[in-house]
């Protein structure tokens, strides 16, 4: 059995910060023991491989618990594929996607999920596991849901938005979330209130207003605090957990904040897109503010505060991407003249451990956040914990060494991800990913890939561990 050291290092974890050397074996974390202390010096007379972590952060692999690889979208598809988005994911120092499998309108859930693993099967160069979109809520879809939380699908995604593609009505969401109340199974939920956008959108395009910016606009803020008061009021009645993916509005926290007040177990995500743009990003000139074009929409800066509090206090648990890039070229282009037309998402599969470790320089949250709302929380809510998102014994040794003073600018000259923008062109951030380990083996060495496709093995998950 293959033993690795990692030494010299300041270990940070969601409950620690300690200067420890770590001990992996096996593809796991075998034992941690301070710098120099007689155990840790044994490790390194006996170990294959010494990685010197001197002035460097060791912290878990990231989970990114939210993307979208060659996803089908308004006519086309993302632009990563399985084996491209995990490979730009490394790059990034995440080492688990949960991505969403699919189900077509008049097809079982099974049928969606083998889809997303033929997908999937031997492509991925980090580990990935999914959640299941339901498109159609009905007697034969909800005893599936019993059968997919069985064997490690728990979760399952329901939109009150996007009307005769992927939209449900209350009706289908209380059975929905009914069953998950009885099998252990969580609800996630994209709320906005899809059927008054619809108005708005055709409002919108009647008057001649086509650009990528009244995609924000026909978006309102309040349709998204609506949705999310309503979903919540479903859950309580039907005594289920509700987890309300990529919420980017003041009024929207407003209402999870309340909802957890009172002890529900309600949780929220919000992703880095509404934490560093604006809807400033989507009124760029010349078309270029399609670029930013996802949903939920880019907000008025003035909703930043009220993200970065709810993430302080715990009223939202997760920082994911949404990662769903399309091309501006060919793409994003389908929009011209038609904001309705445009692709929605962005990519930042890459982008997310580096800005949040901005967000510690400039003040937002604390080292220990950082690793707890992209690491540990994510893990812990998908049922991967402590196998993923810590350092501990018995942890899968997804570790990756960070230099918190190598300075970068974000850019699509020198991403990894297929897609040929970046929505963070010139950002200048401090901080690094320099190695990657995927279950003990190296992945990114000293910024050289030396993974490959088929390295990333799929994780059946348990329930959330939130809720036990």
């Amino acid at each position: 059995m293959s033993r690795t050291v990692i030494r010299g290092g300041l270990v940070i974890t969601a409950a620690d910060e300690i200067h420890a050397d770590v001990l992996i074996e096996g593809g796991r974390v075998a034992a941690l023991a301070a710098h120099g202390q007689e155990a840790a010096l044994g490790w390194t007379e006996s170990a294959d491989r010494v990685i010197d972590a001197t002035g460097k952060y060791v912290i878990p692999g990231g989970v990114d618990a939210h993307t979208h690889m060659d996803f089908p979208f308004g006519g086309t598809a993302s632009s990563d594929t399985f084996a491209t988005g995990t490979q730009a994911a490394a790059w990034g120092g995440t080492t688990t996607i949960i991505d969403f499998a699919v189900q077509s309108r008049g097809r079982s859930l099974r049928e969606g999920l083998d889809q997303w693993h033929a997908k999937s099967d031997a492509q991925c160069a980090v580990d990935y596991a999914f959640h299941m979109i339901l498109s159609d809520v009905n007697e034969n879809s909800l005893k599936e849901m019993d059968l997919l939380v069985a064997e490690g699908v728990t979760s399952f995604k329901l939109f009150t938005a996007y009307p005769g593609v992927f939209y449900s009505d209350d009706g289908q969401i209380l059975r929905a979330m009914q069953r998950a109340a009885g099998n252990g199974g969580l609800v996630m939920m994209h709320a906005e209130n899809g059927i008054a956008i619809d108005v708005l959108v055709q409002q919108a395009l009647a008057e001649g207003r086509t650009d990528p910016r009244y995609h924000g606009e026909v978006r309102r803020a309040l349709l998204e605090a609506e949705a999310t008061h309503r979903t919540i009021q479903l859950a309580r009645v039907a005594g289920a957990p509700l987890y309300v993916v990529h919420v980017s509005a003041e009024e929207a926290v407003a209402e999870l904040t309340q909802a957890r007040d009172k002890g529900l177990p309600v949780f929220g995500e919000t992703c880095p897109q509404y934490l560093f743009l604006s809807t400033d990003n989507l009124a760029e000139p010349d078309f270029e503010g399609a670029k930013y074009v996802c949903s939920t929409p880019l907000r008025p800066r003035e909703h930043q505060a009220a993200l970065w509090r709810g993430l302080r206090t715990d009223d939202l648990q997760v920082v994911s991407t949404d990662h769903c890039p399309f091309c501006f070229r060919g793409q994003k282009e389908l929009g011209r003249g038609d904001f309705s037309k445009i692709p929605n998402g962005m990519p930042g599969v890459e982008n997310r451990m580096d800005l949040l470790h901005q967000a510690v320089l400039d003040g937002h949250i604390s080292r220990r956040r950082w690793i707890e709302i992209a690491c540990a929380a994510p893990a812990r809510m998908f049922g991967l914990y402590p196998k993923k998102g810590t350092i501990t014994p018995g942890a899968d040794a997804d570790i990756v060494l960070y230099d918190p003073h190598a300075e970068q600018v974000m850019s699509a000259e020198t991403h990894h991800m297929n897609v040929d923008y970046s929505a963070y062109e010139g950002r200048r951030v401090t901080g690094r990913v320099e190695t990657v380990l995927s279950r003990g083996e190296l992945v990114i060495d000293q910024r050289e890939f030396t993974g490959h496709a088929g390295h990333g093995q799929y994780a059946p998950r348990a329930t959330s561990q939130y809720l036990s």
